[in-house]
């Protein structure tokens, strides 16, 4: 029998150190809307299998393994204490597929994702112990920070617009769904009538799941992707080709070599990461403002000890291109949205968080899901690039205090996306020491009045605060 939250208190839970565990059922209720809402927009997760089929070269089976293990790892952090839907490092996968792809396709490039992945895991969990990560990040000039969001946005566009992207493959299914999805995302005139009735507020909430049913139907209509046939049953794992092709257990240890030279890819996913829960404090602080029945905790330190802890997971038993990442943007902007109406509408942001992901995991078993959207995976993948590349551009810009910076920022992401994380990194360092050096604020020219606005406009929903002022 679930445990009943007092006005005014914290969701119930179980106090173990750093973390609370919440139990499901038990202090963890369940919510209809964000399962049903998970249950559809599992085919976003599934979109990680085309990157895993291309970059990896996993059969579909393998990939769709790797995702599954994923997804179970997900519930780690609401089982453990975070309010929040996690989910990838969206940002960072474009550095990511640059990085593997200077490797030979085979055992060489999966070592390189192992051992960048549980570098990575490892650097999240040492920073959360120590709680040094907020630390770490503050030492990182403004200039370095745009850059690296830029320059991923530049190569985001890119891996789906360069010659034999997914571009050439659903050139008209592409430009109509990212048409109408741009809309419903980003559209002021869109956010202004999103209030208008019922279907327009279902759309709102529906995030990037507009493109994905426009894809299923525009997709065969244009001769781009084949009909989907829908088949019956129980999606099939094939959990011992992965264990025994892809993994430490089957290809042996990486080399050395292969953790020195992910080390500046690392760096940069790291400063990338770190706005994901930049924007995660700040949407649960303006969330809570209308909730005062209950108290959300978010603590960034506990955040790294479990992302950081998938990490190392997926990298030892499914290495994972997409990697581990403390939130899912979009869906907890719609989480946080629906929270705020009140408890009739979502007893707790936790129950509505898990809901969520028992719908997406259990999405992933569910063969005729699975096979209505396998034939539209590339086309999702494509639309993941492209808004995560029109959202890291904006926010990329906003981190950038003055012209200076934009310039140096231009510079390193032009850099990172032709020619990857190291090269990128030290253009960054070179430029940030010879242009910043005996700095004086009076020749400075300031890009924003309030330059400290900035570091709250993080993330897929930069607009937020600024739509509610216009609603109040």
């Amino acid at each position: 029998m679930r445990i009943k939250r007092e006005y005014g208190k914290e969701e119930p839970y179980i106090p173990a150190g750093p973390f609370k565990i919440r139990l499901p059922f038990v202090h963890l209720g369940f919510e209809k809307l964000d399962f049903y809402q998970g249950l559809l927009l599992c085919a976003v997760c599934l979109g990680a299998i085309p990157m895993l089929q291309e970059y990896l070269g996993m059969p579909f089976d393998v990939a769709m393994t790797v995702v599954v293990l994923n997804g179970f790892l997900y519930f780690l952090h609401i089982f453990l204490g975070d309010p929040i839907i996690p989910g990838w490092i969206t940002p960072a996968i474009p550095i990511v597929m640059l990085y593997v792809s200077q490797y030979p396709a085979g055992s060489e490039r999966v070592y390189a994702l192992i051992a960048f992945q549980f570098s990575l895991g490892l650097l999240a969990v040492f920073l959360g112990i120590t709680g040094l990560g907020k630390k770490v990040t503050s030492i990182v000039p403004n200039a370095m920070k745009s850059g690296v969001i830029i320059g991923a946005g530049i190569a985001a566009v890119n891996s789906v617009m360069q010659k034999g992207g997914r571009f050439e493959k659903y050139p008209i299914s592409i430009i109509i769904c990212m048409g109408i999805g741009f809309y419903f995302l980003f559209s002021s005139h869109f956010k202004s009538k999103k209030n208008l009735n019922k279907f327009t507020r279902l759309l709102a909430d529906m995030g990037s799941l507009p493109i994905i049913i426009l894809a299923i139907i525009l997709g065969p209509l244009v001769g781009e992707v084949t009909i989907s046939h829908i088949e019956w049953g129980i999606t099939t794992l094939a959990v011992k080709e992965l264990i025994t092709e892809w993994t430490i257990f089957g290809l042996g240890l990486p080399p050395l070599k292969m953790f020195i030279n992910g080390l500046p890819v690392v760096i940069s996913c790291y400063i990338i990461l770190f706005g994901d829960m930049i924007q995660a404090q700040s949407l649960l602080e303006d969330a809570s403002k209308e909730r005062p029945d209950e108290i959300i905790d978010y603590n960034a330190n506990r955040s790294h000890l479990i992302f950081g802890l998938r990490n190392i997971l997926m990298s030892i038993f499914g290495p994972n291109i997409a990697l581990c990442g403390p939130l899912a943007a979009a869906m907890q902007v719609v989480l946080c949205e629906r929270y705020k109406n009140g408890r009739e509408t979502m007893d707790s942001i936790h129950g509505g968080a898990v809901s969520y992901r028992y719908g997406t995991t259990l999405g992933y078993f569910l063969l005729p899901i699975v096979t209505l959207v396998k034939p539209i995976l590339g086309i999702a993948l494509a639309a993941t690039m492209l808004i995560q590349g029109y959202v890291s551009v904006r926010v990329g810009v906003m981190k950038s205090k003055t012209s200076n910076d934009l310039g140096i920022a231009g510079i390193m992401a032009a850099v990172i996306a032709t020619r990857g994380a190291a090269w990128g990194l030290a253009a960054g360092i070179l430029l940030c020491g010879f242009i910043n050096i005996g700095k004086n604020e009076e020749f400075e020219s300031p890009l924003l009045e309030d330059s400290n606005s900035a570091d709250l406009v993080v993330g897929e929903e930069i607009e937020l605060k600024e739509v509610k002022l216009k609603e109040a």
